[in-house]
């Protein structure tokens, strides 16, 4: 069972500045736009709010663990961050350097851990919060001082593809010199007692041990993990020769940068720089992509498959002068990247039309959870005129969607959007994961690109192929991933898709068009597939029917679990229970039925059984639940249409499951098609 994920907020209009350039804006407009353009609204934190050097920083537990976050005054382009592992606070040149400069500082404690298995779990977890919940950069900057060394590189070892960089700080890389003490080093005889613990060994299986970080520099070298370290080199706690020696001349050896800042006549402390300008510098000369060319001169148009003349969305906007543009996807929708700059062009281009931007990206949802809240999050706004629509990465990544799933959602947001407008104008965009851009270099598509490109053929839908023209881009040696920005582009990345848009549809629009031109309705299509979600939907709470063990209401929080819960949805009502054996049946009509629902550290393992036949067991236990995360579980979707009856049981928890789980059962709404 493949597990989708999805994240609810209600749909949103839009109120962009508006700015006159004419009717028809070049390129270099789109630059303009796109400068005040931040990558994402900064997220609400949780926990208690204090200041770090003029910062704001937040205090909560993540997980039950002791984490902090401190925000810069404005987010650099990407939302960078630099994750300091130990000693919080101490010597903080560097943090307050980088947060002036845009970066977030976060830290998640593993004291007395020493980079064991347990330490590398929070870290994992953490990240994932991080990442997907308040859409940081794909990866960070890690800062290990002293016994930080461990944990900075045993995670970044054994996720290479996650770390932008590393400065270690008088770091440890081999726990026998310290807290082990068996080299030239003092040691320490508590702590070296606390870290064999740490790890389950006995004195010789920790000396015999070969995963210290000296030992494990393979896979940072070949993902090219730029390395410094700052070391006194008279320091007898944490000997240079012992450690940063040893790493730094095997990194080499295997082709990796590794710079080390030596201080003369120094120990183990004072850590840092008094002027920690140095270590900024080897950091942000990093960050720099090739970029040459803007993102406007960048892009060509062989990967916009143009299909109509979007004279329709044009009639609306330009003779009746009012219109409905609406944009669903996932965190790259929601996010403030491509999404408002078009919606700029579109203001500067029709200035005296009254738009309503509807804004339903959310993020981690694939585009079958699409297909169920189009109704709710886009269609129920009013008539709509103009869609653009991305799920190519989420479907790829989030949900690890096969080619069926990935359809089935996609045709089901078109068909939905279609039979609700017949002359609606649609812009579909498949964006970049590393995988998508793999393939795309070798002329290959990822099961959702293919997908997706065979819905869109089959509408008449035009694409705009961001991912291939990346691709050609790099082949060409004219950009590079690191310049486009990641999986969540920066503003580079942004700026091509959007001036992609803007060249397709302007070129366009700017052919003549008469005052009493008629719209053109799109052709009625077939279903590709019959079990497309082109009737996916949310049932309404009133279609459930449950044993006493369950509440309908708003869960209290504070005692439910101590996963993080997201803010919206602190006050969303849900239909929920976390008692073993709890039942409830649902009758409904249709092909599919399944649950959008929030999946937390206590998630249970479920038994469903349609029309008294087919039955299967179902664990709702994702690998982001350390944190309630939702997600969008199909029970059936290969039934023939008609009328049907699910009875849902919740199960005793059991063990072998990829964490402890539970018996907790959080619905926001069961979806049908």
């Amino acid at each position: 069972m493949k597990i989708k994920r999805s994240l609810w907020i209600a749909s949103m209009v839009i109120a962009l500045p508006f700015t006159s350039m004419g009717k028809v804006p070049a390129n270099a407009a789109l630059a303009t736009i796109a400068e005040s353009v931040d990558r994402s609204s900064d997220s609400v934190w949780d926990g208690r709010k204090s200041s770090f050097h003029g910062f704001d920083q937040y205090n909560f537990k993540f997980e039950g663990v002791d984490c902090k976050v401190v925000v810069p005054k404005k987010n650099a382009d990407g939302k960078p961050w630099v994750w300091r592992a130990r000693f919080w606070g101490h010597e903080p040149q560097f943090d307050i350097a980088m947060l002036q400069r845009g970066y977030h500082i976060v830290y998640c404690s593993v004291g007395n851990l020493f980079g064991n298995p347990a330490a590398m779990k929070r870290w994992d977890a953490f990240y994932d919060y991080l990442r997907f919940e308040h859409l940081f950069s794909d990866k960070a900057i890690l800062e290990g001082m002293s016994r930080g060394g461990l944990i900075i590189y045993n995670w970044a070892a054994a996720n290479p593809d996650k770390v932008q960089a590393i400065y270690g700080d008088a770091p440890v890389m081999d726990f026998k010199s310290w807290p082990g003490g068996k080299g030239k080093g003092k040691g320490s005889a508590k702590d070296w007692r606390v870290c064999q613990k740490a790890y389950g060994f006995t004195e010789a299986q920790a000396l015999a041990y070969t995963g210290n970080p000296i030992d494990n520099l393979a896979l940072m070298a070949k993902a090219k993990i730029p390395i410094l370290h700052v070391v006194g080199d008279a320091d007898d706690v944490v000997p240079v020769a012992e450690n940063t020696a040893i790493a730094q001349a095997r990194y080499q050896e295997m082709g990796g940068v590794f710079e080390v800042i030596h201080k003369p006549g120094v120990g183990h402390h004072p850590h840092s720089l008094k002027d920690p300008q140095p270590i900024v510098d080897f950091m942000l000369k990093l960050d720099k992509g090739q970029g040459a060319l803007s993102a406007e001169e960048l892009v060509g148009d062989q990967n916009f498959t143009l299909r109509g003349d979007y004279r329709n969305s044009r009639i609306q906007f330009e003779n009746n002068k009012r219109g409905h543009v609406a944009f669903i996807g996932g965190s790259i929708t929601e996010m403030n990247g491509y999404r408002p700059i078009v919606c700029e062009m579109l203001r500067n281009r029709f200035p005296d039309t009254k738009f309503n931007f509807t804004q339903a990206g959310i993020s981690s949802t694939c585009s079958d959870t699409g297909a169920f809240r189009l109704q709710r999050d886009v269609l129920s706004k009013g008539p709509l005129d103009l869609l653009f629509v991305e799920f190519a990465v989420n479907d790829d990544q989030d949900g690890d969607q096969g080619y069926n799933d990935a359809l089935r959602g996609m045709e089901g947001i078109i068909a939905q959007a279609r039979r609700h407008n017949p002359n609606v104008d649609i812009v579909m965009t498949f964006f970049a994961n590393e995988n998508i851009l793999s393939q795309s270099q070798r002329g290959q598509m990822t099961p959702s690109v293919k997908a997706h490109s065979q819905v869109a053929d089959h509408y008449g839908v035009s694409v705009n192929h961001l991912a291939q023209e990346l691709a050609d881009q790099i082949a060409a040696g004219k950009t590079d991933w690191k310049t486009y920005g990641g999986v969540h582009p920066k503003k580079y990345g942004n700026t091509m898709c959007a001036t992609m848009i803007a060249n397709a549809l302007l070129k366009e629009w700017a052919k003549p068009l008469s005052a009493d031109a008629e719209p053109r309705a799109y052709p009625i299509k077939e279903p590709f597939d019959e079990k497309s979600y082109i009737r996916g939907r949310f049932l309404p709470f009133a279609d459930v029917t449950t044993d006493a063990s369950w509440q309908v209401s708003v869960p209290d929080w504070k005692h439910e679990n101590k996963g993080a819960v997201r803010k919206p949805f602190l006050k969303i009502p849900m239909i929920y229970s976390s008692k073993a054996h709890a039942t409830l049946t649902i009758k409904f009509t249709g092909t599919a039925i399944g649950a959008y629902m929030l999946a937390g550290p206590d998630a249970g393992i479920i038994r469903c059984t349609v029309d008294g036949e087919q039955t299967k067991e179902i664990d709702t236990l994702c690998k982001f639940s350390g944190f309630n995360y939702p997600v969008t579980i199909m029970f059936f979707n290969e039934l023939e249409q008609g009328d049907h009856t699910l009875d849902l049981e919740i199960l005793e928890n059991r063990s072998g499951r990829m964490q402890a789980g539970g018996t907790a059962l959080r619905v926001i709404g069961f979806t049908a098609n």
